[in-house]
């Protein structure tokens, strides 16, 4: 049915409310209209693309090649809850991550140094807990997410926009091979689906469908993170956000996020207690976070950070160090929760 042009999801649910799947290319004219379908998708289904129908086959019989319907026992219960599942999931990899506990990530395409850093250290604390890192595979955040599940040798989700007979951007070929290793790649479209614009908020849906929650790491005001986040919202999902300076305009998404009443992250603790609930519920063991102990050279930094906004050229002035490794050490440790980012590029300490 994914074959009959302007049958989407919605219509094969509608479809299958009234028929059995063996009965759809079978039924009468009368039949059909009577559901509520025009006259141009009935005669979609009426002549169906057997071809193309044979090119999935033929996808579905390669190794690692799964698709699973709404009938399956296997689909996904936390997708199966939201309000337009999709019918038919095509997956390349691991079918049972899809069940597993995941937290999925999303925030800018053209992110700033210190926003992809975060992007792979927190998913890397998350995957290191045994949650599923589920993402879109886009450039920037999703891609740093992705490969944070992957360094530490945790699984991560990639949900396309395409079929998967394509990758999306081209130049994640190499981290779509290694997402099928210890992962997964989804996608409601069948193989040969090009790449459009209308596709990713549908994808969208899914990702954040999946998840239990969803953090925004770094986000424009217009950013599409921002659609994610609206749909997981929808679904009931936990909206995570992580802060920035009011000066950075790749951290305004996240600062709206958290006016509207998304928490706000400093570390991945904050994430595991917001989910206490929902883990309790669905009988999730709680991972334990291993309290992270600060080597010498970043007690040394810590010791020279006021607990009022102290900044960074003042830092590095007294330790005499770069900029670059200041500035990577203070991330480390604004996500240990030793110090906070203040206005101004400036940081204090909390503990």
């Amino acid at each position: 049915m994914l074959r009959v042009p302007g049958v989407g999801g919605q219509a094969i649910c509608r479809l299958l409310e009234h028929l059995e799947p063996s009965q759809v290319f079978a039924a009468s004219r009368a039949t059909l209209s009577g559901i509520g379908f025009s006259d141009s998708i009935i005669n979609g289904l009426q002549n169906p693309d057997w071809q193309a129908v044979e090119t999935d086959l033929l996808w579905l019989e390669q190794p690692e090649n799964h698709v699973l319907t709404l009938a399956d026992d296997n689909y996904p219960l936390q997708l199966r809850e939201i309000a337009n599942p999709p019918p038919v999931l095509f997956i390349k990899g691991r079918l049972d991550l899809l069940s597993l506990p995941q937290i999925a990530m999303v925030g800018s395409r053209n992110p700033s140094a210190v926003g992809i850093k975060t992007a792979v250290e927190f998913a890397e604390t998350l995957a290191s807990a045994g949650l599923v890192i589920t993402s879109g595979m886009a450039l920037g955040i999703d891609a740093a997410s992705h490969q944070g599940a992957l360094n530490v040798n945790g699984h991560t989700i990639a949900v396309a926009g395409t079929g998967l007979d394509r990758v999306y951007p081209a130049c994640h070929k190499a981290l779509a091979t290694q997402i099928v290793v210890n992962g997964a790649l989804v996608s409601e479209f069948p193989p040969g689906t090009t790449a459009k614009a209308s596709h990713f908020p549908r994808r969208n849906r899914i990702i954040s469908g999946l998840s239990m929650g969803l953090l925004v790491v770094e986000a424009a005001q217009q950013s599409g993170s921002l659609i994610t986040a609206r749909l997981a919202l929808e679904q009931n999902r936990e909206v995570f956000a992580i802060p920035g300076s009011i000066h950075n305009p790749l951290a305004r998404g996240c600062n709206a996020l958290i006016r509207q009443g998304a928490k706000l992250v400093e570390t991945a603790q904050d994430i595991f207690e917001e989910l206490a609930d929902f883990n309790q519920v669905h009988n999730i063991i709680r991972p334990e976070i291993k309290q992270f102990v600060l080597d010498l050279e970043q007690q040394k930094l810590l010791n020279l950070i006021d607990y009022s906004p102290t900044t960074v050229d003042t830092l590095v002035q007294e330790i005499g160090w770069s900029v670059e490794t200041v500035s990577s050490m203070l991330l480390v440790m604004e996500l240990q929760g030793y110090i906070a980012a203040a206005a101004g590029g400036s940081y204090f300490r909390t503990k």
